[in-house]
């Protein structure tokens, strides 16, 4: 099937996003297949070197011969941002566009997905001393503090940013206080670095027993892959308990658990635990991203691809639900 590269002469990119353990890998690669495609990764995680259970990357052996990009580019003791993303991701989409190739965007990471369609407002410079004041504030009297005071000047931030995201927390806390508006409404003044794009975007959602299913089978899997000795390994060659990387969902438990924290079972719970309401705040952040059509199936089952393809012969992306029968 040919790949409909233009949408009223622009160049169309394709975008899978959605919850966690959802399918969206699964997707994106029989979506490549199908249309001449490559994939652009949306995960903050996955562009870490070395990390590849607890981020759950798509093995070779399943990409099925579709290239990804954005997979493993950063060492784990590098700072990487929404907006360096951004720009990457833009790049590696503009690249296969001229290849002739149809670029499909597929990951869970709401900031960086509207940094790349929506795009990020230049921002105000760190300034360290303050960070240091909140990040002290933090220590003290914990992040709930912090997350309090967002949600009084910032409430839609305070909503979409994990309550244990400390960067995060401080860095919109940060913004305000030098601009004297909040996050919420910088971004509203920005411009995306697709601007000249077409975005067709997709979202999975699954009812929460489904989820809940599939993160406890994941969890599993993880933990049977290697999970703790892929940790064990990283410290080992000294990497710091406090690299980007290990601060992160699933990670951050393990850590926990090989200090002594709790012992492997209640590790798994926890784990478990945290990646369903980690797939809330995701729902919650998409579900305010605008054109996205939904998905009620996995990205695995066999109606999503048609549905996908259906979809993409509208002249432009409209809001919709995709319900597969």
């Amino acid at each position: 099937m040919a790949a409909p590269r233009l949408t009223r002469n622009r160049p169309r990119v394709v975008a899978i996003v959605g919850a966690t353990a959802s399918g969206k890998s699964a997707l994106g690669v029989a979506l490549a297949r199908r249309l001449g495609g490559e994939v652009v990764s949306c995960d903050s995680t996955a562009v870490y070197r070395g990390f590849d259970i607890g981020t759950d990357k798509l093995p070779p052996s399943q990409r099925r011969g579709v290239p990804h990009h954005l997979v493993d580019v950063v060492e784990p003791t590098e700072r990487y941002s929404a907006a360096r993303y951004a720009r990457a991701a833009a790049t590696a989409v503009r690249d296969i566009s001229r290849r002739g190739r149809l670029p499909i965007v597929v990951g869970g990471s709401g900031l960086y997905y509207r940094a790349l369609t929506r795009g990020l407002f230049p921002g105000p410079g760190r300034d360290d001393a303050l960070r240091g004041r909140l990040a002290r504030v933090a220590r003290r009297r914990g992040l709930h503090c912090l997350r309090r005071a967002l949600a009084r000047i910032d409430p839609e931030s305070a909503e979409r940013i994990q309550p244990r995201d400390e960067k995060r927390l401080i860095r919109a806390l940060e913004v305000f206080r030098l601009t004297g508006r909040p996050l919420t409404e910088h971004f509203a003044r920005t411009r995306s670095p697709l601007a000249d794009y077409a975005v067709s975007g997709f979202a999975i959602r699954l009812p929460s027993a489904d989820t809940a299913r599939r993160v406890e089978a994941r969890v599993e899997a993880q933990f049977a892959a290697g999970l703790l000795e892929e940790v064990r390994a990283a410290l080992a060659a000294g990497l710091p308990e406090d690299a980007h990387p290990l601060g992160g969902l699933v990670y951050r438990q393990v850590i926990e658990h090989l200090r002594g924290e709790r012992d492997e079972r209640a590790t798994r719970e926890l784990i478990v635990r945290e990646n369903l309401r980690y797939a809330r705040r995701q729902l919650i952040w998409f579900r305010k991203e605008p054109n996205l059509r939904w998905i009620r199936v996995p990205g695995e089952h066999r109606d999503a691809l048609p549905a996908v393809l259906g979809s993409l012969v509208d002249v432009e992306p409209t809001q919709a639900d995709v319900e597969p029968r």
